[in-house]
């Protein structure tokens, strides 16, 4: 396999990390060398030659490659078996409904959630139960930071530099998540975007920081929704005005109750999509009166749509809690849904 990345000889692993820190090369933390060897098995485990094109940034057009990506998923601690999924999630930010460059040179600093469904959960080991939007898993957390590792040094998002994020979030590290597809009666969030149930995928979506909420007080699906309603109000209020892309992270105490009352995520859109808007007038109550001008009845919803909202089942066992992902800006940028090792040219994204 003849691949194209310039080489560099160093004595000891030390060496290597000096090596790749001195030059910008990581996210601050440690990197797996990416040897030969390593890059080459990422390649024949995806049945992808190294120049195989996977897509091309649309605004300063630089062309992504399969051994590019390759490389910088081995840094990340990606095995072979990580790969698709990492060159899969990394086309689908490559389509323009995502916007790629406005979410990656933004002010506001987002990160791309990743969402994981099908089979390739079960055999890769990603857990969607305890601690999910943390270090649940080796297969999570790699995949998340592949992609981070991949927009630095192939193109170059590179904090001060494209990157002009004024604070980030923890995310910008690795932020993927696998559905706990086992564990709820729900469709998984990759069959509601238009995917056959045996088939994996993965979602991404430019988005703001978790934010956690709590209701441990009531078993109605109404007053549970209620509350990630509330935090999607102040999310508009604090934030920004712009409808998008939201996601609910449902786990498992929460989720019972409201598929104990026969609620679908459908259902569950629907509530949230009528309860998560605001007046224009409620900035004045947040510092932001000056904007408001003679538009205060204007009504701001969260979502343009119900079909907007990503509804996951994720999460330990125990606990009332829940979390909202919010957009990065609204409507500028869509989540995107691709099946793993489909052919693009083939089947188009699910936006």
């Amino acid at each position: 396999m003849q691949l194209a990345s310039k080489t560099y000889q160093a004595d000891d692993i030390a060496a290597v990390q000096e090596l790749y820190h001195s030059n910008g090369w990581t996210d601050g933390l440690p990197i797996v060398p990416p040897t030969r060897d390593a890059v080459e098995a990422c390649l024949e485990w995806a049945m992808m030659p190294p120049d195989q094109l996977l897509g091309i940034e649309p605004v300063r057009a630089q062309a992504v490659t399969a051994e590019k990506l390759a490389v910088n998923a081995v840094m990340a601690g990606c095995l072979p078996m990580h790969f698709p999924v990492v060159a899969t999630a990394f086309m689908a930010m490559l389509d323009e409904k995502f916007l790629l460059h406005g979410a990656t040179a933004s002010t506001g600093g987002c990160a791309v959630f990743v969402l994981l469904n099908g089979p390739i959960r079960l055999e890769l080991g990603a857990a969607g139960s305890f601690n999910a939007l943390g270090n649940s898993d080796r297969a999570t957390a790699v995949i998340g930071r592949a992609l981070r590792l991949a927009l630095i040094n192939i193109l170059d998002v590179r904090p001060g530099g494209i990157d002009r994020s004024t604070l980030g979030h923890p995310g910008k590290f690795t932020f993927c998540v696998a559905e706990d597809e086992e564990d709820s009666t729900w469709l998984s969030l990759a069959e509601q975007r238009g995917m056959p149930k045996e088939v994996s995928a993965v979602t991404v979506m430019a988005a703001g920081a978790p934010r956690q909420i709590m209701n441990e007080w009531t078993t109605r699906p109404e007053e549970i929704l209620e509350t990630f309603a509330a935090e999607m109000r102040a999310n508009l209020r604090h934030y920004s005005l712009h409808a998008g892309n939201y996601a609910l992270i449902i786990p498992k105490q929460l989720r019972e109750h409201i598929q104990a009352a026969g609620w679908s995520k459908t259902d569950i859109a629907a509530f949230i999509y009528e309860r998560a808007r605001i007046p224009r007038r409620e900035w004045a109550d947040v510092g932001k009166g000056a904007v408001v001008r003679d538009r205060g009845d204007s009504i701001y919803p969260a979502l343009e749509s119900p079909e907007h909202l990503l509804v996951v089942a994720a999460g330990g066992p125990a606990g009332g809690f829940g979390a909202v992902i919010p957009p990065w800006l609204g409507h500028k940028s869509q989540a995107v849904t691709m099946a793993i090792g489909a052919c693009v040219d083939c089947e188009p994204p699910k936006g």
